[in-house]
């Protein structure tokens, strides 16, 4: 028995370091932000209670239905581009082609670019007048537009942009590829079936659930876009095309000091990410099969 005692006290003390680290650094911000959501805090003076206040205020707060609009047109283009270009390259780099090792090494690079060196990049990529891309449409007689100075183009060019760095996802459908079993396209080639049947009825089918994980995450990255069009533009200029949601969040904590208003705004994206998880793994439930299922 003081054995047995002894070694959960030296069980616990290893624990608690950890412990300690989650209570400081995720439990106490998670809770406190609750609480913050319902008060006016600017952080320089003590949180003064105010109810619901910051929630109405969002709901009759123009800007912020304009950020919701723009992160909503933006997630609904990148998620299925994204997912689309990296399925498609992790297709075709799980052929068995000479050098291989070398393309997927040249797809994946782009995606280990910091996001602030990718904000430059591509800003000077877009530009109207000096780009290399409207220099290249030029070439091919076609007038490039005025990327990030024009509304109608400017969350074209971030979609664009964010259909670049699907590095990530690309080896993740790389992997779940590699792990389709060998004998069920060689019994769908007994049968007949051409490579569209079999990507449409073995390929898919097999890697639902990393389709499911990468859609899950892009769904969480789509919604909180931030540092790219920050830096590209910090008040989302043109008009503020490409002011979004995490950007109005931002700016409200640190530079308005309205730290409350921006924890309302915390939660309610969190919510909705919650809903918008659920519902995908409530679909998935007949569409993504697992091992053994």
């Amino acid at each position: 028995m003081k054995q047995s005692r002894r070694e959960t006290r030296t069980a616990l003390l290893f624990v608690l370091p950890w412990f300690i680290g989650f209570t400081a650094f995720l439990l106490y911000p998670v809770v406190a932000s609750i609480y913050f959501s319902f008060c006016d805090y600017s952080v320089l003076y003590p949180p003064v209670f105010i109810g619901l206040a910051n929630y109405r205020d969002l709901v009759h707060d123009a800007i912020f239905w304009q950020t919701v609009q723009n992160t909503v047109v933006y997630t609904l283009w990148a998620l299925p581009i994204s997912a689309l270009v990296a399925l498609s390259l992790a297709l075709l780099l799980n052929t068995k082609v000479r050098g291989m090792a070398f393309y997927r090494t040249i797809f994946f690079i782009p995606s280990l670019v910091p996001m602030v060196a990718l904000a430059i990049l591509w800003q000077w990529i877009f530009n109207g007048q000096y780009g290399i891309l409207n220099a290249f449409l030029q070439d091919l007689g076609i007038k490039g537009p005025n990327w990030l100075g024009d509304p109608a183009w400017s969350k074209t060019a971030l979609v664009v942009l964010s259909a670049w760095g699907v590095g990530n996802a690309m080896v993740i459908y790389l992997a779940g590829l590699q792990d389709v079993p060998r004998q069920l396209y060689e019994a769908a080639d007994l049968d007949g079936a051409g490579w569209w049947a079999k990507t449409l009825h073995v390929t898919l089918p097999m890697i639902s659930p990393v389709i499911l994980f990468n859609v899950i995450m892009g769904i969480i990255g789509t919604l909180q876009i931030f540092t790219v069009p920050y830096v590209i533009s910090p008040q989302g200029a043109p008009a503020r095309s490409i002011y979004f949601y995490a950007m109005y969040l931002f700016d409200n904590a640190f530079i308005y000091h309205k730290m409350g208003y921006a924890c309302a705004m915390g939660w309610i994206l969190f919510v909705v990410i919650l809903i918008l998880t659920l519902a995908a793994l409530k679909f998935s439930e007949r569409h993504v099969h697992y091992g053994g299922n």
